[in-house]
């Protein structure tokens, strides 16, 4: 999850402590997208609504990094 999505998609994550977190989309290039998350959060869960009308069709990647733990997963844009 979430694929495939058709231009929005909610990305749900956990945290198991509080730390600056990074959460960014890429492009099967490698291509830095957008920054979806830049700050600092609070153990738990939560959400991000990733919009991509703009992009076009295609294979993505997001990359969440929180303290040392970096987590990366591959996701399917269908117009």
């Amino acid at each position: 999850y979430p694929n495939p999505f058709n231009t929005r998609t909610i990305i749900n994550y956990d945290l198991n402590k509080t730390d600056h977190t990074r959460l960014i989309l890429y492009d099967v290039h490698g291509r830095e997208m957008a920054v979806l998350v830049n700050e600092v959060q609070n153990t738990g869960s939560h959400s991000v609504m990733l919009d991509a009308d703009d992009y076009p069709s295609g294979v993505y990647f997001y990359c969440l990094e929180s303290g040392d733990q970096i987590m990366t997963r591959k996701m399917t844009l269908l117009k």
